[in-house]
């Protein structure tokens, strides 16, 4: 089934630049998380939610008891309770950043299936009950691994899941767009300045000077590098490291406000709610369950 594209909110995970990936699981009574997208790929198993409804891109879909879903980066998708009724729904979210696997290593010829998959997750995936079957007890057990070997046992679950059968594509339009790429020590310089110094004030003078470049100079370059504004990139930072900091840590609201960089309450509430589509509190309690950054 088709569906009309509504507004959207855009998340920024918690996830860092030294993470290679996150795993979040949890159990809840209901999906109440807004139609949204993000710059990672995502990869979500879902238990006992017969009944609720999927949006991925243009597609919509009422879903089965169990269900895993492969979604590129920037697809727009979300989760509603519709028809279900059930308690106890089981959620594990494993989100991976879009460089994690570069081209040169993609190109290789043992990893054919898994660029392909890739490619294809911009437009969704949903993988037969088969294949759920086979790799739904490996998902479980991903959280209990760590390091190297954790995100070994990643990839091979990517790769086996790359070369099942019967997998489907949801989404007639792609949302995926071509991997950004900086290409910029000036940018990089930029990126790293900013998340050392995210409790101080960093100023667009600041950072033009850090570059060598005059302010207007500066604004106009990291735009046409980043697609962003450099406000706009400094928020998203800040946000994705408070993100973090209301998941692993039981400091204040306010604590974490100020230690990302925010003097206002009031600015760094409507800030967050803008970026994640729910107050700081609120996405304390619904992120109540377990997350690992490996």
């Amino acid at each position: 089934m088709k569906r009309k594209v509504k507004e959207v909110v855009r998340e920024i995970t918690p996830l860092t630049q030294q993470d290679c990936f996150t795993i979040f699981s949890r159990t809840k009574d209901g999906f109440d998380f807004p139609l949204h997208y993000h710059e990672e790929f995502e990869l979500n198993y879902i238990e006992n939610a017969q009944g609720a409804q999927r949006v991925v891109g243009d597609h919509l879909e009422t879903i089965e008891n169990r269900e895993l879903v492969l979604i590129g980066p920037l697809v727009h998708h979300a989760w509603f309770n519709a028809q279900c009724r059930q308690k106890n729904i089981k959620e594990i979210t494993i989100q991976f950043h879009k460089d994690l696997f570069e081209d040169k290593f993609l190109n290789k010829n043992q990893l054919s299936f898994l660029k392909s998959m890739l490619l294809l997750s911009g437009r969704g995936i949903a993988f037969s009950p088969e294949t759920i079957q086979q790799v739904a007890p490996r998902i479980n057990n991903l959280n209990k691994k760590n390091g190297f070997d954790s995100v070994l046992e990643l990839m091979s679950i990517l790769h086996d899941l790359s070369i099942s059968r019967n997998m489907r594509i949801l989404s007639d339009t792609n949302f995926l767009k071509p991997v950004d790429q900086y290409h910029s020590t000036r940018i990089d310089r930029t990126f790293d300045f900013m998340t050392k110094n995210l409790d101080k004030e960093i100023s667009l003078k600041e950072v033009a000077k850090l570059a060598n470049m005059t302010e207007v100079s500066f604004s106009r370059f990291f735009k046409q590098k980043t697609g962003s504004t450099f406000i706009e990139s400094l928020n998203d930072i800040r946000i994705s490291q408070a993100a973090r900091m209301l998941i692993e840590t039981a400091q204040t609201v306010s604590e974490i406000a100020y230690a990302c960089g925010f003097n206002n309450m009031s600015n760094f509430n409507r800030t967050f709610k803008r970026k994640k589509g729910c107050s700081p509190k609120e996405f304390r309690m619904n992120y109540s369950g377990r997350r690992i950054f490996i």
